[in-house]
């Protein structure tokens, strides 16, 4: 293989012109880019040893649990996150492991989170609140420190917890309205994914990885809702209902192909997947209902990943100028 200095040595003698040299080295990044792009990367594991050490961290944040009870189970909370920092100084901060930071960070913002329970031992929305708070807190620490990029994610599921929390506290009547509330809260979550992806649109820093978190939080928070409201999982539904289902579904599709983000499609298969199974067995296909419905689903988003890029020009072209500004270029735009 030759490297870049190869071309450069290249190019002095003579044997390749500066400007192929140039257009090659351009082509060559343009490629780069495009299956990057593609393949819609986040860093999670950096070999095999991530697994290892999560699995090791694990077992002692474990044990440091078990032990820690007989002296309160507050304290051991307090101890378990202190725990979970320590090691993610190492791990985290010098050794920058992606795997063992998820982990470590979700293990330091559950200890948080459980201590003020754990302090009342029979918490109500105000100890909720004050927990939520208290992660959120936790979380902005921990992000100056270490910037793993799902804490802005966690972050925000801890304020959206604290601010329900206070909302059922002063509005007890809000509980039939527990729905809608987490829908509005996935709205604003994926208002917030999209600022964080506005901001990176090839994709190439720490600030796309936060947003794939968040797009990741935002996803179910606005399927469930939806789906929950038309009333898929209520029984046997109409014809109606799962024909609305699969358009409700395409339209997911069609958003997921603007923002070049698929969590919103993985999140709404459960509720695809039921409906079209449902489908079938009105048709009398009973035995075979959910075959047929994981071959259908199955072959279409197999399709629609091997044609992504194409079918996201096709989308963005229908979009304003100054919307499709604002989101990742479409590859053969």
């Amino acid at each position: 293989m030759y490297t870049d200095e190869d071309l450069s040595c290249a190019a002095r003698h003579g044997i390749l012109t500066q400007e192929s040299v140039a257009a090659f080295r351009t082509y060559i990044q343009q490629k780069n880019h495009q299956l990057q792009q593609d393949q819609e990367n986040f860093r999670l594991l950096a070999g095999f040893n991530d697994i290892f050490v999560v699995i090791a961290c694990g077992l002692l944040l474990a044990s440091i649990g078990w032990i820690t009870q007989y002296t309160g189970h507050f304290t051991g909370a307090l101890v378990f996150s202190a725990v979970a920092w320590g090691l993610a100084e190492f791990f985290v901060r010098r050794r920058r492991m992606a795997l063992p930071a998820i982990g470590l960070l979700l293990a330091f913002l559950g200890g948080i989170f459980a201590a003020p329970l754990l302090f009342v031992g029979q918490p109500d929305e105000a100890v909720l609140m004050l927990s939520g708070l208290l992660t959120a807190g936790a979380a902005f620490l921990h992000w100056r420190r270490f910037r793993v990029p799902i804490t802005v994610a966690a972050a925000v599921a801890a304020v959206l917890v604290g601010l329900f929390a206070l909302l059922m506290l002063n509005f007890s009547g809000l509980h039939q309205w527990l729905e809608q509330i987490v829908l509005v809260g996935g709205l604003l979550t994926f208002a917030l994914a999209m600022i964080w992806d506005a901001s990176d649109k090839l994709r190439v820093t720490r600030r796309s990885d936060v947003a794939f978190w968040l797009h990741l939080l935002a996803a179910p928070m606005l399927v469930h809702p939806i789906f929950s409201v038309m009333g898929i999982l209520e029984g046997a539904a109409q014809i109606n209902s799962m024909v609305s289902v699969l358009a409700l579904y395409l339209l997911l599709a069609l958003i997921s192909l603007a923002v070049d983000r698929r969590a919103l499609m993985v999140s709404a298969l459960g509720y695809v997947l039921y409906a079209l199974s449902n489908l079938f067995d009105t048709f009398g296909m009973v035995q075979v209902n959910f075959a047929l419905t994981g071959v259908c689903i199955g072959s279409a988003l197999l399709l629609l990943s091997a044609f992504w890029q194409q079918a996201r020009v096709l989308v963005c072209r229908l979009l304003p100028v100054s919307l499709q500004q604002r989101l990742p270029r479409a590859l053969n735009d």
